[in-house]
């Protein structure tokens, strides 16, 4: 049992679905990119469950029209690039920032926490989608889905945002909104929030293992204090 607050010494969190609100960019890609491949679109909640693990794996998600579905290898060739292109197109078009977003960042910067931004999300599409959403300079670290060799759920890109801070895991808290996030954290030795409202791949975040969850960033700041 975790005793409140929780002393940690730096924050990270999860891009999309625990800061900003992308899926209707995403939905929007995913239908240019089946239009492009003369396939039936998919509305907006489907899309939303087809969410997590990175790109090509809402690329395939989409093909097969179900989470875990396999499409042909070549169809996944010819889609993913179009995907790319589509979404270039349409990135942080339609996006907004999540209810206590700016408050729970503002809070935590005023409370002297270093802040990390740690997302599944290729570099050249999450930085200027924080920088278009004017939240870019609140995080001192930015750890994209290809900024190092694996992604969430491994631990690896929490560990490497620990080390470019100083810090070791169990001084960093995670906060984020799937079961990528809980697993990535557990298994790095940080802890973990989580907040109801993002994606999680259709399933519920309070059946995830995870020390708290907060209904929003800002909830998250009452519960956390400066090591």
């Amino acid at each position: 049992m975790r005793n409140y607050p929780l002393p940690v010494k730096a924050v990270m969190i999860d891009l999309d679905g625990t800061l900003l609100d992308t899926v209707k960019d995403l939905a929007v890609a995913v239908n240019l990119m089946l239009e492009k491949l003369g396939r039936s679109s998919l509305g907006e909640a489907r899309v939303r469950t087809f969410v997590g693990k990175g790109i090509p794996n809402l690329v395939k998600r989409s093909l097969a029209g179900m989470p875990g579905g396999e499409p042909a290898a070549e169809l996944f060739e010819r889609a993913l690039p179009l995907y790319l292109e589509c979404y270039a197109g349409v990135n942080g078009k339609y996006t907004t920032l999540y209810p206590g977003v700016r408050e729970g960042l503002d809070a935590m910067r005023s409370a002297g926490f270093p802040l990390a931004c740690v997302t599944n999300k290729p570099e050249r599409f999450a930085l200027p989608l924080l920088e278009q959403m004017r939240i870019n300079d609140y995080f001192t670290v930015v750890v994209a889905g290809d900024t190092l060799p694996k992604k969430k759920p491994d631990p690896l890109p929490l560990t490497h945002a620990c080390r470019q801070l100083g810090i070791v895991p169990r001084e960093m808290l995670m906060i984020g909104d799937s079961l990528n996030d809980a697993q990535a954290a557990r298994a790095a030795g940080c802890p973990v929030f989580c907040v109801p409202y993002g994606y999680n791949e259709g399933a519920d975040v309070r059946e995830l293992d995870v020390d708290a969850i907060v209904e929003t960033l800002f909830e998250a700041t009452k519960l956390i204090t400066k090591s």
